[in-house]
């Protein structure tokens, strides 16, 4: 059976010749296979459209019909430089080359720098089974500093049926879009005078964060956590100090002057809960020290990878640091794992991979510290029984970690919780404890962030449920509509007590029909709907809406105490 890999592979190639017959002016960039499809970038002279796509297909249709073979061939680099002499991106690429032998394939009139693997003919591809999806811009090689390329993108399976239930999803997925939802919902804008990856939020999305904001509070709290806050930047020497600097200078931005001395926007709180720690002389019985700080960050992200509120160049990590002794990190990381999950269930997330990411081949700390690490993280995954995936290698250079990705409505894994060790600033930071015999000893620190960036995780949070945030979530829960001028006293009162019991309520008295109130409420996802009149005057109660549904006239205690009882169950 062929392999869905080298059907796109394949896929990818025929598209770049129907472009090239379309088009003979084409520089073609490159091509590969991806987890759904395929896609090609390509230099033309006139801009395409979407409305070129369906031309474009139909033309990759007519080659796959001609069963045109893929033919491998091994070539000299001297060769290979004269077949692509007028394509300036694919002659970059054979310059770069080490070996002095290049593999091209050939498919009817087009020549590709190419791997493979590929079908033997286009005659093995089924022919309904890919669509072309979109265009977009990428930079050549993903450098700013290079020519913007057009890029095509497509999609491909072995089945139709298998295609459409892809496109059926896809086509959730864009309703349930974050960044669509934000400005339909009013919660935070991106403006280009602001900045690019640099949310505002609005005042409803203000209450959102918040909302989560204090929940973290409240529930670290209680945990044990002292809570901090550090400046937004740093004196440079410190990041350096820290390994930030030399192991991270190109994903930071550059220092700025300030009495003659160089500071860095801070892209991560480690350092500073660090000085925190070692601000004084700490006690084993002190041990495990809890550190906790809901902290903004900085850091550079391209134009072209940023999206919407998941990937920003300014975002504010739940960040939090165990430091403990040796003998307590079995219990520390056990704590850990359970608080994680029970906080992703809080919110709605059940289901969920977790993988356990071992050590790299660069790495800083002792061989024995990684393997006391590494055996603890493995010992706690299986005392839970939780299914993990191994990811050999997969740890950061100063520790191993067990990365959590939960999985939203439609299936799709995110990043979140991530437990990680750290034996890097520790020996840095000459971080010690007295231990009982009054020797210094080094201490174990194990970073931790439960949902990541707050802003990525409510981006996750409206995709998730398609913008119809649980009631304890929802910036707005009750919007109390009265159906007459005469009857806006008495919403007035509706909406005096419901915020007495501490709800987010709107009295809706615009001068507007009650018909598009509710529908406008429908709308904005708000849980409750109360519409007042004359019947709901005379009996003191209201009638209820909720989910596009007409819950019929209720007293407004019973309703008050059902919504107080679902805030406090996060329902």
């Amino acid at each position: 059976m062929l392999k869905i890999e080298a059907i796109r592979h394949s896929l990818a190639h025929t598209m770049a010749y129907a472009v090239q017959e379309l088009s003979p002016e084409v520089k073609f960039g490159i091509g590969p296979a991806t987890e759904s499809g395929f896609y090609y970038d390509f230099d033309l002279p006139l801009s395409l459209t979407p409305e070129d796509l369906p031309k474009i297909e139909t033309k990759m249709k007519q080659l796959i019909k001609q069963d045109i073979r893929f033919e491998k061939r091994v070539i000299t680099k001297e060769e290979a430089k004269k077949i692509f002499k007028n394509q300036l991106y694919k002659l970059e690429l054979v310059e770069e080359l080490t070996e002095k032998k290049v593999t091209v394939y050939k498919s009817g009139k087009f020549v590709d720098l190419c791997k493979g693997p590929h079908v033997k003919s286009t005659k093995e591809i089924p022919v309904d089974s890919f669509k072309l999806t979109k265009i977009a811009g990428a930079y050549w090689r993903g450098s700013e500093r290079n020519q913007m390329l057009t890029r095509i993108y497509g999609t491909a399976f072995k089945t139709k049926k298998e295609l459409n239930d892809f496109l059926l999803r896809e086509k959730e997925a864009e309703q349930r879009d974050h960044r669509l939802l934000g400005q339909k919902l009013d919660l935070f804008l991106f403006d280009e005078e602001i900045g690019a990856g640099l949310p505002i939020w609005m005042p409803k999305g203000a209450v959102l964060r918040k909302i989560i904001e204090n929940f973290l509070y409240q529930e670290l709290t209680k945990q044990g956590y002292e809570w901090l806050w550090s400046p937004h930047i740093g004196n440079l020497n410190l990041w350096k100090k820290s390994g930030h600097w030399d192991f991270y200078k190109e994903n930071l931005y550059s220092p700025i002057k300030i009495d003659n001395e160089q500071y860095l926007l801070k892209p991560m709180n480690c350092p500073f809960h660090v000085k925190v720690y070692n601000s004084k002389i700490r006690s084993y019985k002190e041990l495990p020290v809890y550190l906790a700080e809901l902290g903004t960050v900085y850091r550079y992200e391209r134009s072209g990878v940023l999206h919407g509120l998941t990937r920003v160049r300014g975002f504010t990590q739940d960040d939090a640091h165990v430091i403990c002794t040796p003998d307590q990190i079995v219990r520390e990381i056990e704590k850990l794992v359970k608080y994680g999950l029970d906080i992703l269930k809080t919110f709605g997330f059940k289901n969920y991979d977790i993988y356990l990411a071992t050590r790299p081949s660069k790495y800083t700390g002792s061989l024995k510290d990684w393997q006391k690490a590494e055996n603890s993280l493995k010992y706690v995954l299986k005392k839970l029984k939780l299914k993990y995936q191994a990811d050999p290698g997969g740890g950061v250079f100063y520790g191993p970690k067990i990365d959590i990705k939960i999985k939203d409505a439609l299936d799709r894994p995110w990043q979140c919780t991530t437990i990680q060790f750290d034996f890097n600033l520790p020996e840095r930071f000459k971080m010690v404890y007295i231990n009982q015999k009054g020797e210094k000893r080094k201490p174990y620190m194990i970073h931790r962030a439960l949902l990541g960036s707050i802003e990525r995780f409510i981006g996750v949070l409206l995709e998730h449920y398609a913008g119809a945030l649980p009631l304890w979530l929802a910036p707005e829960q009750v919007w109390v509509i009265p159906i007459g001028s005469r009857h806006e006293k008495y919403a007035k009162e509706i909406g005096e007590k419901l915020k007495t019991s501490e709800l987010r309520v709107q009295v809706k008295d615009e001068n507007e029909t009650v018909s598009k109130k509710i529908r406008e409420g429908e709308i904005q996802k708000i849980p409750y709907l109360l519409v007042v009149g004359d019947k709901e005057i005379k009996s003191k109660s209201v009638r209820v809406r909720s989910k596009n549904k007409d819950l019929g006239i209720m007293k407004l205690t019973k309703f008050t105490e059902g919504v107080k009882t679902g805030i406090e169950k996060k329902k």
